[in-house]
């Protein structure tokens, strides 16, 4: 296992970090007994950084974290989060106390503000509210280092690391989002330490797929190239990956152990052949959006990417599945018809694509390669 320090703190914390957002679940509860033995096995294989929430596995996410490193305290590094963002410090109090409790610890190394947005960040600063109890925790010794996780646009990120208040941060990066390079880039250079969410696509980049499989010479997995980009930026402290299988710790426990997930001509490569990519793509599609909202609540934008995850990087599979979520896709109260088949090629969007793109025939192509066969 490689390891790397995590920021200013000095912790030296594994490559791979193991996210507890998607554990085995046996109904609506947690698999408790399969959960610790894939986390008990991680730690074996020298991961140390585990990650969770209050939230996660209908809330029983951190238990099983607890159990699992039962007379382990002392080979990992509890990180977890609060999702309270209003201004009652008492109520974010709670939320960490509870966290300790259900983890069974005295104190959290990593601590996140859940899902950060620099509004909500700005709306918690008040006296005695939760940046203060925030900042109190960390005095006290309860929490060793404060953190953010965050899905806000780029530039509000930014503000957030240079408020100077956190340590780390988590937010998402993988081959086919690398919106936030430049912030992690920049969290890096003002010595936060970064972890990464969605190393894999949030799951898309577990199917298979030749093209992304053909970027590294030697690769055995769409999975492994996709950790392997993610480690090779040297701005990345840590890649949490959700793994819910012995396969898949073993695997991902595997790429993280290369001396180098990529060298500098293979990194290379996989830096311009994205870049074609992503040329390719902005041809069949930019994502954005002028052609919405459609009459008939169409999803043009998402019709053309998950076309776009077929066409460009053979992502199929993946893309039948969540083209099939659209055939009834939540709208308020209601569900809509939001594929491609819906379209009643009235024709309202083609004049407001500044690409001219023919969106009529281009839905009727997207629904004969993803829809039922």
């Amino acid at each position: 296992m490689q390891y790397r320090t995590y920021g200013k703190t000095g912790k030296k914390v594994s490559a791979l970090g193991f996210g507890l957002m998607r554990l085995p679940m046996d109904g609506d509860h947690v698999d408790m007994d399969v959960a610790v033995e894939l986390i008990r096995r991680a730690i074996e294989l020298g991961v140390n950084y585990l990650d969770s929430a209050v939230g996660y596995c209908n809330a029983e996410s951190q238990v099983a974290f607890g159990r699992s490193i039962e007379g382990l305290r002392d080979r990992v590094y509890v990180s977890t989060k609060n999702h309270y963002k209003g201004a009652d410090g008492d109520e974010w109090q709670r939320n960490l106390d509870d966290s300790l409790d259900r983890i069974g610890v005295d104190v959290i190394d990593f601590y996140h503000l859940h899902g950060l947005s620099w509004d909500e960040y700005n709306g918690m600063l008040g006296a005695d509210g939760p940046i203060d109890r925030f900042r109190r925790a960390k005095d006290e010794g309860v929490i060793r280092h404060k953190c953010f996780s965050c899905h806000d646009a780029p530039e509000n990120m930014l503000k957030l690391i240079d408020t100077g208040e956190f340590e780390g941060m988590l937010l998402q990066y993988n081959l086919l989002d690398r919106r936030n390079e430049d912030v992690i880039a920049h969290a890096h250079a003002q010595g936060l330490g970064v972890a990464i969410m969605g190393p894999v696509g949030g799951g898309r980049l577990v199917a298979p797929s030749d093209q992304i499989q053909g970027l590294v010479r030697g690769s055995q997995s769409t999975p492994e190239v996709a950790l392997r980009f993610v480690m090779a930026n040297p701005n990345v402290t840590v890649a949490l990956s959700g793994m819910g299988s012995m396969a898949m710790v073993e695997e991902n426990a595997a790429t993280a152990a290369r001396e180098e997930p990529l060298n500098a001509a293979e990194r290379e490569q996989v830096v311009a052949s994205l870049a074609d990519t992503q040329e390719l793509m902005d041809l069949y599609c930019t994502g954005c959006g002028y052609c919405v909202p459609c009459p008939n609540d169409v999803d043009v934008p998402e019709n053309f990417r998950l076309m776009n995850l077929h066409r460009v990087f053979g992502l199929t599979d993946h893309a039948r599945d969540q083209y099939e979520g659209l055939g009834k896709k939540r709208k308020g109260d209601a569900f809509v018809e939001a594929w491609a088949a819906a379209c009643l090629q009235c024709g309202e969007c083609e004049p407001k694509c500044p690409q001219n793109i023919p969106i009529i025939a281009q839905l009727e192509e997207t629904h004969a390669a993803l829809g039922a066969a």
